[in-house]
């Protein structure tokens, strides 16, 4: 399935502002300015300077929350992305009940807590990031996550993720399950992406942010069978 452009020259200008490099211009300003968040138990609330809240946006981080304040900026994330930017960009810092957690590992087993099946969802998040996807709930598609190939202003989103592991409820264990996700992803226009996270987690990795480097991922796409695609041109006398 080929990108679905919103609006004329949003693929050059996507081209023109590839998605690693805001990243990389996200880094190098928190770096300057670490934001703090808050935790709860279902997401973490960023407090940070407009020109912050522009550069999250830029790179489809949380979603702004509305205040009346001028000179600060309240950004609302999921446990996959305050971790992602925490552990992996190492851009925020974040706390819970006014402590700071000082360390990856204070945080991972604060969310994992609040979150039991965190590790594989966080897996699967950040292995579509590390990838360059802009990656979204897909809570109102019936699944995980949706992927962008840029910021959702410029292209509509192309896969709507499933993720499946050994440990989890199986989404998929019947075929009926599978004809009505591969159904309303179709009349959507994605494609069904399911992600299989599995691996053999070492005992003494099992509650650090370590398990992470025992998972492998692998990608599968279901699509709808179409009879007219396998048509010969011509019908044989």
């Amino acid at each position: 399935m080929a990108p679905r452009w919103k609006w004329k020259g949003a693929e050059a200008k996507a081209l023109a502002e590839p998605v690693s490099e805001t990243v990389l211009e996200l880094q190098s300003s928190f770096a300057q300015t670490v934001a703090s968040g808050f935790l709860s138990s279902c997401n973490v609330l960023l407090s940070v300077e407009p020109e912050q809240a522009d550069l999250l946006d830029r790179c489809c981080f949380g979603r702004p929350v509305v205040s009346v304040e001028k000179d600060k900026r309240w950004i609302q994330l999921s446990f996959e992305e305050a971790f992602f930017l925490f552990y992996k960009l190492k851009c925020v810092k974040i706390s819970l009940h006014g402590c700071s957690l000082e360390n990856e590992v204070d945080l991972w087993r604060s969310m994992s807590s609040f979150k039991p099946n965190f590790a594989i969802s966080y897996k699967a998040y950040s292995h579509l990031r590390s990838k360059n996807w802009i990656v979204r709930s897909g809570l109102q598609y019936g699944v995980d996550f949706v992927v962008y190939r840029h910021h959702p202003s410029l292209v509509h989103s192309e896969y709507a993720v499933l993720v499946q592991s050994i440990s989890g409820i199986d989404r998929l264990k019947v075929w009926s399950d599978i004809h009505c996700s591969v159904r309303l992803t179709g009349s959507v226009a994605k494609t069904l992406l399911v992600l299989y996270v599995n691996g053999i987690v070492k005992t003494e990795n099992m509650n650090l942010p370590l398990c992470l480097e025992d998972y492998i991922v692998e990608e599968q796409t279901i699509r709808r069978w179409s009879p007219e695609l396998s048509r010969e041109d011509k019908t044989r006398t």
